[in-house]
């Protein structure tokens, strides 16, 4: 079996690590461009976090009153059913995750290798090939032991708190001294366009993703009902207030425009204020991304693992390896999928197709919350949250989904379609059970053959059903 090994520690740096990736130390200029001013580009960044603080202690009462692995796919398929639950889990597999994690992974070698490659741009191959090497050592990693890959992510958290408060305390220096130009007139600027705002919510939202996490992994969780809902709330406290104070930082040194023009804003502000010690900024976001990574395979892994469990992606999926107690197979079926977007694939564009499929799937779970007070009132709720919560934040999701459907109708339709394409292969796959048989004797030869090779067995839930 999997066992309890995610204390309560580390299912704070499961969040914060999978939350703080790259952009805040790179691209807060979205939210500036968006919203025109100072003032309202904090307001932002704070608003944001308090709705991604609602959005999680919707997921800490359903973590604690529905105690399955999971994340978003679980709470679908207990609220509404296999369909869209499968629908889910296929896009995630598919497309989702591996665009996700090459992405993040890119981040990565890119700012790895900034301190070998000052003088001169830094050649794309090398940066696949130290992207393709990082995400490999995270799935063996992963792949070995639950508890090595929580221990780094324990430090790797502890690495990007260190290279927040590198930005905060100078910054906070800085105010001391006086340097409040930039706050002067706060308000004023460039005005917002209609369009603009919900843009730079939308913008916001995703910098804050990753609070769902330690959902995806409720079975590991010691004394869930305790240190699921205390983790996300200490959690997502420490990332707003970090988060904002960075931005202040940031603008006590570098004003708007300059902001608006940098590539790496987190860079532009060490060299600023920091000399020679500005190098060691790219190898803190470098670590950072590299914990996004950890955090969101040690995560997304289980998701797999359940789906598997419950009969919607191959049975290999569900089976955990015989001495390390680690689900393998649900790692490593990333590994190619991943490497072949690398190599080959419009990453950003994928990510453009299905941003909207994660904020229309997290609405659903919210509002399946919602559904799941009206039909099943008896289910035990050791953690409830204020029935205005959930109603709100799944209003927000819709919103932001509606909008991106408004304001990029060519790259959601496509995102739509490849989210479609998930019910005929749920009919094809799940629902007709008269497959040839050769095909399943094929599948069943597959399944043995791999079970040799990775040494992994059916988990005692398998066998007892």
């Amino acid at each position: 079996v999997l066992k309890k090994k995610v204390t309560f520690l580390r299912g704070v740096s499961i969040i914060i690590g999978t939350i703080i990736g790259a952009g805040i130390f790179i691209s807060p200029k979205g939210i500036l461009k968006n919203t025109g001013s100072v003032g309202m580009s904090l307001i932002l960044w704070t608003v944001c976090g308090i709705l991604s603080l609602f959005g999680a202690l919707c997921y800490a009462e359903l973590g604690t009153c529905i105690k399955k692995s999971g994340g978003h796919y679980t709470y679908i398929l207990e609220a509404f059913g296999p369909l869209p639950a499968f629908v889910r889990v296929w896009v995630e597999l598919l497309i989702i995750r591996p665009a996700a994690t090459a992405v993040i992974s890119l981040a990565f070698g890119r700012y790895i290798l900034e301190p070998f490659f000052i003088q001169c741009e830094i050649p794309d191959l090398a940066i696949k090939l130290i992207t393709a090497v990082g995400i490999t050592v995270v799935m063996v990693l992963n792949s070995m032991s639950v508890s090595w890959s929580a221990r780094i992510q324990i430090f790797l958290t502890f690495c990007k708190l260190v290279a927040i408060l590198i930005i905060i305390v100078p910054g906070v220096m800085q105010l001391i001294k006086g340097e409040t130009q930039h706050f002067k007139d706060a308000f004023a600027g460039n005005d917002a366009s209609v369009m603009g705002l919900p843009l730079a919510f939308y913008s916001g939202m995703y910098a804050y993703s990753g609070w769902f996490y330690l959902n995806f992994v409720t079975e590991e969780v010691e004394n869930p009902e305790k240190n699921i809902p205390l983790a996300i709330c200490v959690s997502m406290v420490i990332v707003t207030v970090g988060y904002v104070l960075t931005n202040v930082a940031y603008f006590t040194t570098i004003s708007p425009e300059e902001l608006l023009n940098s590539k790496a804003v987190a860079v532009t502000f060490a060299e600023r204020l920091m000399g020679n010690f500005s190098l060691a900024v790219p190898i803190f976001v470098a670590l950072s991304c590299f914990g996004s990574m950890n955090g969101g395979i040690f995560a997304v892994s289980r998701m797999f693992y359940v789906a598997s469990r419950e009969g919607h992606l191959p049975e290999i999926l569900s089976m955990i390896h015989v001495r390390k107690h680690t689900p393998l197979p649900a790692v490593i079926v990333l590994h190619p999928l991943t490497m072949i977007m690398l190599f080959t694939g419009d990453l950003y564009s994928l990510l453009n197709f299905l941003s909207f499929a994660r904020w229309l799937f997290i609405g659903l779970v919210v509002i399946g919350l919602i559904y799941l007070r009206y039909k099943r009132p008896d289910m035990p709720r050791p953690f409830k949250v204020p029935l205005f919560i959930p109603a709100l934040f799944s209003f927000t999701c819709l919103f932001m989904v509606a909008l991106s459907l408004y304001s990029d109708p060519v790259n959601t339709g496509i995102g739509f379609a490849i989210t479609l394409t998930g019910v005929p292969a749920y009919y094809l796959f799940i629902i007709w059970d008269k497959k040839p048989r050769w095909f399943r004797r094929l599948l069943d030869r597959v399944t043995e053959t791999l079970q040799i090779i990775l040494e992994v067995v059916p988990t005692e839930d398998d066998l007892k059903s």
